[in-house]
């Protein structure tokens, strides 16, 4: 059991001596010290552990500020431009609100929210005020991760700054409608793509932003170790809520910030204590837990909690019972207490006790109801984020103490149905005018007028003076950024374009291409190879010695295999992230690359190799959220597909992959069969990207299974791109079979079949991706619809008039191939692997998911004509030796 000063120490047997020890602790750190201090304190730890003292320091620290008021900075331009800030602060706040409700109160559909923002107000403001700093032409900027819910007080400062208009923010949820008047609507929340301009970072999918953040500083860190980037002591801030902090990824990669000395981020937890139902904590207190959790994972914690107005009261409470009191509340008590008035607090919380009670009789009911709480006093604030810009070696973390719905009176604050309020009358509103001295008249309170001090006075100017200060307005997301040569194709895949039957691996074929393209001089540099923990597995030791592994400490051991030519090679300008079992975290390595092109004007290209299994289905939100943000790079799902990577079975074999990344809309994604497929893919994604600038990646699945590998036929090129091309043409042929990466050599062992054994000729098509020549489909279809164009799909074009049958054939689950089915000008049937997987022998798979050779030939055959014979289906499966019995796929 752990023991703790806390929870077992309650008395004092010897108070006297106690005063001794405490005297002596004093005399110190006067004499010496803080360090002194500390030293000494950790001597005594040691001693006490090595005597068998079963004593822990406690993990949490008093309820209290961890900024002392004599260390606190002086507020930059003093009580004037302090009380300029709140002003303006609550006009923004008036304006958010204003928004949200005027939206409901024409389409009570519409949403939004105003609680979040009003408890996260001032953190903001200060930010933006004094500490976010733009993107400049000689400064690459701060990165902010801003708390989705918060995004309508975002947009309210835009509105002041003038960078959105009153019309915009009349149009806040409503982007179809905007745009039919030739307009910007208002994304719900932070999305790079509806607003290109605007927003940098997609946080509306909670959890995800801060295991984002964590890796975009260490990817800063990356970039600069490597010379790529100069130092220049930007800073990642994440603005997160505190109920998020329970999404697993947003605790996931807490200890690699510290691990990496990640002082370049810091985080800003609003802890308003309220989740959307209820609290978050209701019996217990989410500030001490997270207090454990970032403490223990080695982070520096700033714990901001009480505004000055408490100052005074912990100054008089010479017994301590305030604090303590503080320290046994837990949060579902703080939540009553916020929700209720000066005098409800002063009998049920200054009651407590005769001390408490004697300092609530120096306060009015007034004086009580308005103590702020730390998260809403700005000089407390700036003093917590002065102190996180400034410290050294650790990432830091502030806990801020709020209230949820912050001045939103009865209506609102600290209610347990706050997070969904969306509408108020007209008391609320003018209570809210009220409360933060609003130069707002009754009538426009009532109406929801946006308010906006005049150009040129004392206000604006103070408003715009510090964001030029800071380089410039915010967020802005920029696409200014330098330009990449790519190679000539054969200049890194030429062994791939003229393969001349050669056995290998696609996966192996792909690292090849990437070893070589990591050598170019024009783009080798700002190629970033990224992997899990499976390099090895996927053939990419021989990186290790060709450009390392990135390691902020370099190598500070010698390693078990240091005398191979493989070696385990760590260095600080290593290329490689090799991230280590957290495909979590290599997503987000992956991405912070793949958005360096905006982000900080360098483009990178990364290549992200990892089981396939463990890319869409398990890590799926991370995608969606890099597709959000304009990612560019590739994505390489390795031992892919259900049948290929044979004995690992159901948890790794991939038969969904395909199906999933078909969903996002900027993902191009291909099911290659063959090397030069790959380079040829490869080439158009660099040139889409890089060169182009199309905000696509590209995700291509590749397979451990060696093959002998053609070379290019002449004119393939353009199906490839497209989505298919023809293989084996034959003229006239009964049948066309249509199939994708490692099925392919079914196919044509089918087609083979056929041949030999009832004369039947088939047509044999690679089919690079179904979810291109889906796409392709739809968008013809449409443009036909509508009188655009006339051109046919894809598909159509190529299989001409014939009305032979098709069968159209993958590794992955039917409705990949079904994909095309409204395009096949002629009978179709697909064939997948639908159902759990499965662990055996390649060939025992592909006859268990009947996508091998023979079922492909029975299947053609039963669209044939001579397939009407029963009796004739039933020899050619016996002579297949075939088992028309056995059950589908998806029923065992």
């Amino acid at each position: 059991m752990e023991m703790s000063s806390a929870n077992y120490l309650n008395t004092d047997a010897d108070a006297l001596e106690t005063a001794e020890w405490v005297d002596a602790l004093r005399g110190v750190i006067e004499a010496a010290g803080p360090e002194r201090a500390r030293y000494l304190l950790t001597q005594l730890s040691t001693v006490a552990q090595k005597m068998g003292l079963d004593w822990r320091q406690s993990r949490t620290t008093p309820y209290v500020n961890t900024i002392r008021v004599p260390d606190e900075p002086p507020f930059p331009g003093g009580s004037d431009a302090l009380e300029m800030e709140l002003h303006l602060g609550s006009l923004i706040r008036w304006n958010a609100l204003a928004m949200v409700v005027r939206a409901n109160r024409a389409f009570g559909e519409l949403g939004g929210h105003i609680a979040s923002y009003a408890s996260a107000a001032d953190l903001f403001e200060v930010g933006f005020n004094h500490f976010f700093r733009a993107r400049s032409d000689t400064f690459g900027g701060d990165l902010v991760y801003f708390q989705a819910h918060s995004a309508p007080g975002i947009y309210a400062r835009a509105f002041l700054e003038g960078t959105l208009c009153e019309e915009e923010l009349s149009l806040f949820r409503r982007e179809i409608e905007a745009k039919k008047h030739g307009k910007h609507g208002l994304s719900s929340y932070p999305h790079p793509w509806l607003m290109e301009n605007f927003w940098q970072f997609p946080t509306g999918s909670m959890g995800l932003g801060p295991i984002s953040a964590i890796y975009h500083a260490r990817f800063m860190r990356y970039m600069e170790n490597r010379g790529l980037m100069a130092p220049q002591d930007r800073k990642v801030w994440g603005v997160f809520g505190d109920g998020e902090m329970d999404e697993p990824e947003s605790l996931a990669a807490l200890s690699l910030a510290s691990r990496e000395n990640l002082d370049n981020l810091v985080f800003v937890v609003n802890c308003n204590l309220q989740r959307l139902d209820g609290p978050v904590r209701g019996n217990g207190r989410i500030v001490d837990e997270l207090e454990t959790t970032f403490g223990g994972a080695g982070w520096n914690v700033i714990k901001l909690l009480w505004g000055a107005d408490w100052d005074p009261l912990f100054a008089r409470d010479a017994s301590g019972e305030l604090e303590d009191v503080l320290g046994r509340t837990v949060d579902g008590q703080l939540q009553t207490f916020a929700a209720n008035d000066g005098a409800y607090n002063r009998e049920h919380f200054f009651g407590q006790t005769p001390g408490l009670r004697a300092i609530a009789d120096m306060l009015t009911d007034d004086e009580i109801d308005r103590l702020r709480r730390g998260g809403h006093d700005m000089k407390k604030i700036y003093a917590a984020y002065h102190a996180a810009a400034n410290h050294r070696g650790r990432p830091t973390v502030i806990l801020a103490l709020t209230k949820k719905g912050f001045g939103m009176g009865s209506a609102g604050q600290g209610k347990m149905t706050t997070h969904q309020q969306k509408k108020l009358d007209a008391s609320t509103l003018l209570e809210f005018r009220d409360r933060f001295r609003l130069p707002i008249s009754d009538a426009d309170c009532e109406a929801l007028a946006f308010y906006k001090p005049a150009e040129g006075s004392a206000e604006m100017k103070h408003f715009l003076k510090r964001r030029a200060e800071l380089g410039g307005f915010m967020p802005r997301r920029s696409v200014k950024h330098t330009q990449l040569p790519v190679p000539a194709v054969e200049s890194y895949a030429k062994f791939a374009l003229e393969a001349g039957g050669k056995d290998m691996s696609s996966t192996m074929a792909l690292v090849r291409m990437l070893g070589n393209l990591l050598k170019d001089a024009g783009l080798g540099k700002n190629i970033v190879p990224i992997v899990a923990d499976e390099a090895r597995t996927f053939g990419m030791a021989n990186l290790f010695r060709q450009v390392g592994i990135y390691s902020s400490q370099g190598q500070l051991y010698e390693p078990e295999d240091i005398g191979s030519i493989l070696a385990y090679r760590e260095v600080i300008d290593g290329q490689i992230l090799e991230e280590g079992i957290t495909e979590a975290g290599a997503i987000s390595s992956w991405t912070a690359a793949a958005t360096s092109y905006s982000v900080h004007g360098i483009p990178m290209l990364p290549f992200y190799i990892y089981y396939s299994m463990f890319g869409f289905q398990r890590i799926g939100d991370l995608i969606w959220a890099a597709a959000d943000q304009r990612a560019r790079g590739f994505l390489i799902g390795a031992t892919s597909g259900r049948t290929t990577l044979a004995g690992e079975g159901l948890q790794h074999q991939d038969g969904n992959s395909h199906l999933i990344a078909s969903t996002v809309p900027n993902c191009v994604s291909y099911d290659p069969a063959y090397a030069y497929e790959i380079a040829v893919i490869v080439q158009d994604g660099m040139q889409r990207m890089l060169v182009d600038d199309e905000d696509v990646f590209y995700y291509i699945t590749v397979t451990n299974e060696n093959d002998a590998q053609p070379s290019m036929p002449q004119g393939a090129e353009e199906g490839i791109k497209r989505g298919m091309y023809c293989l084996q043409p034959q003229d006239n042929a009964a049948v066309r079979l249509l199939a994708s990466g490692p099925v392919l050599k079914e196919a044509i062992g089918a087609a083979a079949l056929l041949k030999e054994k009832l004369n039947i000729t088939a047509e044999v098509w690679s089919v690079t991706s179904y979810t291109e020549l889906s796409r392709d489909g739809i968008a013809a279809q449409r443009d036909e619809r509508l009188g655009v164009d006339s051109r046919k799909a894809f598909v159509t074009q190529q299989l001409g008039d014939s009305t032979a049958p098709v069968i159209g054939v993958s590794d992955y689950v039917r409705a990949v191939a079904e994909g095309i089915r409204a395009f096949v000008p002629a009978s179709y049937v697909a064939l997948g692997t639908d159902g759990f997987g499965r662990s055996d022998t390649r060939a025992n798979l592909r006859d268990f998911f009947e996508v091998d050779a023979k079922w492909i030939a029975y299947t053609a055959l039963s669209e044939l004509g001579a397939g009407k014979d029963p009796e004739k289906l039933k020899g050619f499966a016996q002579s297949l030796g075939l088992d028309l019995s056995q059950p589908l796929s998806t029923t065992v």
